[in-house]
């Protein structure tokens, strides 16, 4: 059989198709517009998802047996609210994750309403992009909009919606909406009061590995596939990700080092560290994760190497750097504020520590060892709530770098393990929709499966302990900068 992973990303929509065995047999990626009507505004009209999502899926299944396809579920971009009508027609363009816009609604949420109770409500506090405030906004700025609200959506599943005719979610997509009571993964009620919505203005929520419905008569008839075809909750993005890494299961880790940088923990108990540095939110597996998410992490690389010292040569520059460990420069990754642990937009990127004997490679190196330590950051917040934790897979772009995997394993001193496939949510998509129609007993199962560890980069004692000591430098950096930061936005 085979089962299609639909990853709808922010810029575009990928699509894979997996067989029985977990093998990759064709990936498609198909782009869509991205909107900012004003500044720090950002915005995408759904019906594009769903046009590209379609064309997508007629172009992954050329020149394969369209019959033997058994399942469909996704991955996707997090927080983005859609709004629909009585008749589920879209009310406006979805507000997406990076949206900047609702400051002063999170301001309310944080301050008026508070943070103990919004995370004794939903296990966290409130951030721009999460969906709770972007419905405050609308009601705030947009009242017309407002009172026409008959379902309230994340982007993955109303693709979801349109395949199946179902209002769902799963609950690690909807964990990210500051509307979930995420202990007990059930909405809130308080939150929706709170809200000025009711419950029956949100979708029914699944586990992300659960079968929500099959596909409409008149879906199946457009792509030519059997109308027996099921299609799972899924998850969201870097849930998914979990999944196509396997971090599933207690005490998993993966360690993400795209533009933004992400280190994720599954748990099969619920945790909430006191002062929410990092988001507590259901997994994908029928468990929960801790996940912290800082916003710039390969980006300060691509900065560095392209706006600073304009090179596209990143493998040369990193061939001058001496020896590890002995850097006297460091580096506040904060180009774009920072979210985990310190949730303050006002942080900046800083270097520190530079001499007349500083070279080009210490700069470098510090861009490198000053994203491996604010992961650590996170880390730590981990390590305070008694989770223990000896390894981590690492994905996304940065970790092409060995010398970058190198420095991670030394700075939070436990093995690092690199992944034969790494197609991230998208393949994470196509295992929860094996998982719904009983190719694999669970998803720990597909995993094992599916999953295959091909080096793994172990720390060095040595160097493991000259980091430590320069990580209890680097981490009293912030604090002495942060009443500055706030005085020269």
């Amino acid at each position: 059989m085979l089962y299609i992973g639909i990853d709808l990303g922010t810029s575009a929509v990928k699509l894979l198709l997996m067989d029985a065995d977990g093998r990759v047999k064709h990936i498609v990626s198909r782009e869509y517009p991205l909107y900012f009507p004003h500044p720090g505004w950002s915005e995408q009209k759904p019906e594009d998802w769903y046009r590209e999502t379609m064309q997508g899926v007629k172009e992954l299944l050329e020149g394969f047996d369209k019959s033997q396809v058994a399942g469909i579920s996704f991955g996707g971009q997090m927080h983005g609210l859609v709004i629909l009508d009585e008749e589920d027609q879209v009310i406006r363009p979805a507000l997406l994750w990076n949206d900047g816009r609702t400051a002063k609604e999170c301001d309310y949420l944080n301050q008026e309403i508070g943070k103990e109770r919004l995370s004794a409500y939903t296990a966290n506090i409130s951030f721009t992009g999460f969906t709770a405030p972007k419905i405050l906004w609308v009601k705030n700025n947009e009242p017309e909009n407002f009172a026409r609200i008959r379902k309230i959506m994340l982007p993955k599943d109303y693709i979801a919606y349109r395949l199946t005719g179902v209002h769902c979610t799963d609950v690690s997509d909807a964990s990210g909406m500051l509307l979930l009571d995420v202990k007990n993964r059930r909405w809130s009620k308080e939150m929706c009061d709170i809200c000025h919505i009711t419950e029956e203005m949100l979708p029914r929520v699944f586990e992300s590995y659960e079968s929500v419905g099959t596909v409409l008569p008149e879906i199946a008839s457009e792509l030519g596939i059997p109308e027996t075809v099921k299609v799972a909750a899924g998850a969201g993005d870097n849930a998914a990700a979990a999944v196509a890494t396997g971090t599933v299961g207690d005490g998993q880790c993966n360690i993400s080092l795209g533009t933004s940088g992400t280190i994720f923990i599954s748990s099969k108990d619920f945790r909430v560290d006191e002062n929410n540095a990092l988001h507590a939110f259901c997994d994908a597996n029928g468990a929960y994760h801790l996940m912290g998410c800082m916003l710039s992490a390969a980006s300060c690389n691509k900065w560095w190497m392209d706006e600073i010292i304009g090179t596209k040569d990143y493998a040369k520059e990193q061939e001058q750097i001496g020896k590890l460990g002995e850097n006297h420069v460091y580096y506040l990754p904060y180009l774009m504020g920072e979210r985990s642990p310190y949730n303050n937009p006002n942080a900046r990127a800083t270097f520190i520590g530079m001499t007349m004997d500083t070279t080009r490679g210490d700069m470098t190196q510090a861009v490198l060892e000053g994203v491996a330590f604010a992961l650590r950051d996170s880390f730590e917040v981990a390590r305070s709530l008694g989770i223990k934790i000896t390894r981590t897979k690492i994905c996304g772009g940065g970790a092409k770098s060995p010398l970058w995997k190198k420095i991670i394993a030394n700075v939070l001193n436990i093995s690092v393990d690199v992944l034969e496939t790494e197609e991230g949510p998208s393949l994470g998509g196509a295992m929860l929709a094996a998982v719904a129609c009983g190719e694999y007993e669970s998803v720990e199962a597909a995993a094992a499966q599916t999953v295959k560890v091909i080096d793994t980069v172990e720390p060095e004692a040595e160097l493991a302990a000259k980091y430590e000591a320069r990580y209890q430098q680097f981490k009293q950096i912030y604090p002495a900068c942060k009443e500055l930061f706030d005085k020269i936005v």
